[in-house]
């Protein structure tokens, strides 16, 4: 494939849809385009039956994107729709499709209609992998996910775990490029005024969990860490409070009854809805510290989220989460038990947090969008 300008599709969620994937490939197309590429989105008509999704809604309520061209194509539980949308596809003739793999569910519907445009001997195939082993298995994962990967030309991952997973499924060429960083949430504002929006008390320091919560996540291990540091006046004397926000992907009764047998009412802000794009900035605008208490993790869009607001993160030290975290410097490491990450707290609290700023600044200099697009087209010039 020559350098020229290509004729490029990004395959996957997009706007109406909302969430991190949609997020990712809207910034995707629009850093194609600023290398003077032609980029459009196909995302789906219909990505989750409604059964399947955990959340209130999978459809975004903020204004739709001006700038860039979606088309609302694909059913995911239709196997019309993905003959039609391949065969579409086929004919059409893009140079490069970027398609999203995150679950394996997706595979039958994806690799249905990659089958059909890989036939046309033209269109090279990238895949970005989120995940390839997901982190809550089921029957059919390795079965779908075989499918999925079969029309594939090229690999790129954002994690060295799913490069290492990826090889029980394929021997194509692949590449490790980390998460870039996400700059369409707007610029960071004043901390004072970010509590006001969120009708916070300024007079505290906050932690932020900031995503949606699913077990694997570890919300419930921070709230015994939590709970261990409140047995200590730690969080007291030092007016730390925790900020919960995101929606809960599961039921939430659990955490419910944790947080009222702890006693962590009045340790806590739970804001656990949705939180819309508009909305992002306010949250890491007005906290000291992101937490990543995960149980399991490949990588994770909340890092390199952090890094633009300039705000350190505490990662436990599990898959390859830990991999985008300078100890000391961009962040902290701890082990993955509530103990470590009680610790980790601690520890941060009883430092200057400014000493952090300086390291995040230069570190994400390495998390560009470019590097994605680039390594996108160089793969795709592999025969």
């Amino acid at each position: 494939m020559s350098t020229a300008k290509l004729n490029i599709i990004v395959l996957g969620p997009a706007y109406p849809l909302r969430g991190g994937l949609a997020t990712y490939n809207e910034r995707l197309a629009r850093a194609f385009q600023e290398e003077g590429h032609q980029a459009r989105i196909l995302t789906f008509s219909l990505q989750y039956p409604g059964f399947l999704f955990p959340g209130t809604t999978q459809y975004s309520q903020e204004p739709p994107p001006l700038d860039l061209n979606i088309e609302v194509e694909i059913n995911s539980i239709n196997p019309l729709n993905w003959w039609r949308v391949g065969n579409k596809l086929k004919k059409e003739k893009p140079d490069l499709i970027i398609v999203r793999y995150w679950l394996p569910f997706m595979g039958p519907c994806l690799g249905t209609i990659l089958r059909r445009v890989r036939s046309n001997k033209h269109t090279r195939i990238i895949c970005i992998a989120d995940n390839i082993v997901p982190h809550e298995r089921r029957f059919f994962d390795q079965a779908f996910t075989r499918y999925f990967v079969k029309p594939i030309h090229a690999f790129i991952t954002m994690s060295e775990k799913v490069l290492q997973d990826l090889k029980q499924f394929s021997t194509r060429p692949a590449k490790y490029v980390p998460h870039p960083v996400y700059d369409t949430f707007g610029p960071s504002i004043d901390r004072t005024r970010a509590c006001e929006m969120l009708k916070l008390d300024s007079g505290y320091r906050y932690l932020l969990f900031f995503g949606f919560i699913r077990q694997y996540k570890g919300l419930d291990w921070l709230l015994t860490a939590l709970h261990q540091l409140n047995q200590t006046q730690f969080l007291q004397n030092h007016k730390i409070k925790c900020i919960v926000a995101g929606e809960f992907y599961e039921n939430p009764a659990s955490y419910q009854e944790q947080i009222s047998r702890l006693e962590l009412q009045d340790t806590l802000e739970l804001h656990t809805h949705f939180i819309n794009d508009s909305e992002v900035r306010n949250y890491f605008s007005a906290c000291d510290l992101v937490v990543q208490p995960y149980k399991q993790a490949t990588q994770s869009g909340i890092t390199p989220l952090s890094y633009y607001y300039d705000k350190p993160t505490l990662v436990t030290r599990v898959g390859g989460l830990f991999k985008f975290v300078e100890h000391g410097k961009t962040g902290l490491i701890c082990e993955p038990s509530p103990e470590s990450i009680a610790e980790g707290i601690q520890l941060f609290f009883s430092q200057n947090p400014n000493e952090f700023s300086d390291p995040i600044r230069e570190a994400k200099k390495a998390y560009r969008w470019s590097n994605i697009v680039q390594s996108c087209i160089e793969l795709a010039a592999l025969k």
